[in-house]
């Protein structure tokens, strides 16, 4: 399937054609993934297009570039504004955004130190992740035989191209055996994530998730569904969980940009309370939609409309 692309990109400062968004076969990164990049929503919202949680999406990318020795010659309030105006300039009412910061060509060798940075925004338009009916209806996941990184290994609070290779492992083995995503195991034999999505479940009436400590990148959905949780009363508890609360669980949703909310419906074929989103994950979904699409205040300053200035967000 072809994607469906908006026609100009950001590229360095400067907006260029789509068709012109080219790299070098011998960039650094081709060989050695030396990229770290984000995943942003654009919503279309009564109010204009409305980007969600920007500064945060940002900073995250400054934060993953620090941690591989890269720095950026823009500054995060330029990178947003970057953002704002690709979203602008392509006259988008929504579209999912894709800054990629990489090391471009140069040194053929494993060093990156003398390779030039390369940085790029660019948007497409991009569905329900997980299927159509996914938010309604759940989604049917295995336990992956794929553990995620260990620590000391792979910097997992980087969003790494490198750390998809893992994530590609995942998700082509789930979908090979007829399930839609797979869940990862830590270094420990613990729940980490999706190929793409962080986790939670729903027992007893409180809510669970794994800490960053098994390996999980600190997701800016997951950390506004923890918001929408602790203001809706629930308690959420951040810590390790053994793969068997999936089973007895009375309910499991994963978070993503992409994702949003989406119920699982089963785990390895073992059926996730009554097989369909439960009340929490109901109540925290239609309270992460409304707020997205501008149906609720914004009251946690998290979008960013592109026909105003960057400062109106926090």
């Amino acid at each position: 399937m072809a994607l469906d692309y908006f026609e100009k990109v950001w590229h360095n400062g400067e907006f260029i054609p789509w068709k012109d968004a080219t790299i070098h076969v011998a960039s650094h990164v081709v060989s050695y993934a030396s990229c770290l990049f984000e995943g942003i929503r654009c919503y279309e919202t009564p109010q204009g297009p409305a980007i969600f949680r920007l500064n945060e999406h940002v900073a995250r990318l400054v934060d993953s570039s620090k941690i591989y020795r890269i720095e950026t010659e823009f500054t995060r309030e330029q990178l947003r504004q970057a953002v704002v105006e690709l979203i602008r300039i392509n006259n988008i009412r929504s579209c999912y955004v894709r800054p990629i910061v990489f090391r471009g060509y140069g040194d053929a060798g494993v060093n990156p130190l003398n390779n030039p940075v390369e940085i790029y925004l660019l948007a497409w338009k991009w569905g329900k992740y997980l299927g159509d009916e996914a938010l309604k209806q759940g989604v049917d996941v295995c336990i992956s035989s794929w553990n995620r990184m260990a620590p000391n290994t792979m910097p997992s609070m980087a969003k790494a191209a490198s750390n998809y290779m893992n994530a590609q492992l995942i998700k082509m083995e789930a979908i090979t055996n007829g399930y839609v995503e797979g869940i990862a195991l830590d270094h420990n034999g613990n729940i980490s994530e999706g190929s793409g999505e962080n986790i939670f479940v729903v027992r007893e009436g409180k809510i669970f998730t794994p800490p960053l400590a098994s390996a999980v990148l600190p997701g800016v959905t997951r950390s506004s569904v923890i918001t929408l949780a602790e203001e809706a009363g629930f308690t959420v508890i951040e810590q390790e969980l053994p793969r068997e609360i999936l089973y007895i669980a009375d309910e499991v949703f994963f978070t993503g940009t992409a994702a949003e909310v989406t119920p699982v419906r089963s785990v390895d074929r073992i059926v996730v309370g009554k097989g369909q989103a439960g009340p929490v994950t109901q109540k925290l979904q239609e309270r992460f939609m409304n707020i997205v699409q501008g149906q609720a205040e914004d009251k946690y300053g998290w979008l960013t409309y592109s026909n105003q200035p960057v400062g109106a967000s926090r």
